[in-house]
């Protein structure tokens, strides 16, 4: 045995708040290491992003050769955070995703025969309940995502807006029934240049909701984001933002400030409900989104974005790396200024 020979890597990853310590070659790579935990976590190598703090910040496929001993493994503040979905809970999810579309489509075919049969309405006064034909106006599932922290919190936000009653009002009148409700990944789709805070894909089939702040350490004012939800629920009709969306976005708006019965029907706001020009002029900071998408490929983790839509491309992926560095550079500054306090 060589003496002189550089000791063995041992580095620990963390992974949905466990660590799992990997043994590597002192010669090895970054793309060495995503090999091992392809291997040894189950978990493939497209589907890896690795947040190495304190630099250099966020990596994703195709990860660069960097060696591993040139990183600050010495640091009190080094640390390893892996996100990604096994193989095997991808796989469940897809299965998961049909089983739920079949049995949406089941549901309004039976609507629809429902539909054929004359059925007079009865019109009293005062704030209507929803008709039990109403039940499959809807979100038929939520998701949040099981590896950004508290997801128990987003299934709860998520639950809120699907249960809200002037959502479930306006989902009713206009017959909009989601199969997929989930939460998107703010790095995902964050540039320099923009926020997206919300997306439709398929005029219906999932709608994903930008619930977190940037830095993971807290939710997004519930009204804005149901702003943004009556958004992507007219994308359900309309793909462009021409002026009968925009049209339909402030009725549907409307109609959601009216049924919700929960606060007299009257705004939760004194603020202005959509103007389409605040968003059209404000390209500089958030968009709510590019427009009904078409197409695109779910997986476990978020909503991975195809040829159609984008934003993943070179122009976006420095900006989101400095973002989501200097996002954890600050939680640990303050953790470390509430350390006094604690002693």
């Amino acid at each position: 045995m060589d003496n002189n020979q550089p000791p063995e890597l041992n580095l620990t990853i963390t992974h949905q708040s466990k660590p799992h310590t990997l043994t590597l070659p002192p010669e090895s790579t970054l793309q060495d290491l995503t090999g091992m935990i392809a291997a040894t976590l189950h978990i493939p190598i497209p589907n890896q992003k690795l947040l190495i703090a304190p630099k250099p910040g966020m990596q994703r496929a195709p990860f660069p050769p960097t060696p591993l001993n040139t990183l600050p493994l010495d640091s009190p503040r080094f640390k390893i955070t892996l996100l990604g979905t096994p193989t095997k809970d991808i796989e469940s999810l897809h299965a998961q995703s049909e089983d739920t579309r079949r049995r949406a489509e089941a549901r309004a075919s039976a609507n629809a025969k429902q539909r054929q049969k004359p059925n007079p309405v009865r019109r009293t006064g005062g704030v209507h309940t929803l008709s039990s034909n109403s039940a499959s106006y809807t979100f038929h599932r939520l998701l949040p995502l099981s590896y950004l922290p508290r997801p128990d919190r987003s299934l709860q936000f998520l639950a809120r807006l699907r249960d809200d009653p002037g959502i479930k009002a306006a989902m009713a009148k206009h017959k909009f029934s989601v199969p997929l409700l989930t939460e998107m990944d703010p790095v995902e789709h964050t540039t320099m240049e923009s926020r997206t805070l919300g997306l439709n894909r398929n005029k219906g089939e999932v709608i994903e909701l930008r619930l977190r702040t940037d830095a993971y350490d807290g939710y997004r004012d519930y009204r804005t984001i149901r702003k943004t939800l009556c958004h992507e629920l007219a994308h359900c009709v309309f793909s462009d933002h021409d002026r009968d969306f925009w049209d339909l976005t402030a009725q549907i708006e409307r109609e959601v400030d009216a049924g919700d019965w929960k606060h007299g029907g009257q705004r939760l706001t004194s603020q202005d409900f959509y103007n389409p020009d605040d968003w059209e002029n404000s390209r500089d900071q958030e968009v709510v989104d590019e427009k009904g998408w078409t197409g695109g490929e779910f997986v476990l983790g978020g909503l991975r974005e195809d040829a159609a839509g984008t934003n993943a491309g070179a122009r976006g992926v420095e900006g989101r790396r400095e973002i989501l560095a200097r996002a954890a550079e600050e939680r640990m500054k303050k953790e470390k200024e509430r350390e006094p306090r604690n002693n």
